[in-house]
């Protein structure tokens, strides 16, 4: 009896010493101290250096012009409106064909059907008057000079029907301005950055990043009409329009790195 109770207490030992190596062994291990890092690591390479912006204008003569023109008819059916519209239209389609207008350079913007309802007192709710048939599109005049002549043409083909919302300039090609406005931008941003260098007391390095954006033209030749053109009396002057200038923009961001 008395050696079971001896090998019982062998073995309460021996579980005791086991656990004991088993916890030490999956204890977590101390604490480690992240490794300091340095301030100029925080910053990228990129960020360091002279950095600039530079803009370039060019201003040029447009050499096109861009016409949002179209009909609009009014009957008490769709049937009437649509046949309205659809004449008015081709008649005016006809005299941009006579002044050189290739299909090509007609765009559809817009075309829609709208019921036109109105308030009646006598029934007490809005009922339906008519249908407005609006059938618009852009047309661009490569010969600017006809600008003004072609506008007087399509009124007097579209008569009451017709509406001419506004004319626009641009270029055709802009690939030489636009090489001329980089050019500027670029000299632009080298002369900041020189004097940035000598106000900082420092040396002007090479140059070590370059971004371009823009390359727009200046919206601001745009010609809003308020009221729809009606067509012109046989005595009325021709309409006179005139293209003026445009401007085109270009923005480079640059870096340069400090001797």
């Amino acid at each position: 009896m008395r050696w079971k109770l001896l090998l019982a207490t062998v073995l309460t030992l021996v579980v005791i010493a086991t656990g004991t190596v088993v916890c030490e062994s999956i204890a977590p291990p101390s604490t480690v101290k992240a490794p300091s890092v340095s301030a100029s690591l925080l910053f990228s390479q990129q960020n360091t250096g002279i950095w600039v912006s530079g803009e370039g204008k060019v201003s040029v003569v447009p050499d096109i012009a861009i016409l949002n023109l179209g009909v609009e008819a009014q009957y008490t059916t769709v049937a009437d409106s649509q046949s309205q519209a659809a004449t008015a239209m081709a008649a005016v389609i006809a005299e941009l064909a006579n002044y050189g207008i290739d299909k090509k350079d007609i765009q559809t913007r817009q075309f829609s059907i709208y019921p036109i309802r109105r308030w009646s007192e006598e029934k007490g709710q809005e009922v339906l008057v008519g249908y407005r048939v609006t059938n618009m599109v852009t047309a661009k005049v490569r010969k600017i000079a006809d600008t003004a002549a072609i506008i007087d043409a399509a009124a007097a083909a579209g008569g009451d029907f017709i509406r001419i919302n506004s004319v626009s300039f641009t270029v055709e090609d802009t690939s030489p301005y636009l090489a001329e406005a980089r050019e500027k931008a670029m000299a632009d941003a080298e002369a900041k950055a020189k004097q940035l260098a000598d106000l900082g007391d420092v040396k002007l390095g090479e140059l070590t990043y370059v971004s371009e954006s823009g390359g727009l033209m200046s919206t601001g030749r745009e010609v809003f009409l308020q009221a729809p053109v009606p067509a012109p009396m046989p005595a009325a002057p021709p309409t006179s329009i005139s293209p003026g200038e445009t401007e085109i923009r270009l923005s480079v961001l640059v870096a340069y790195s400090i001797e």
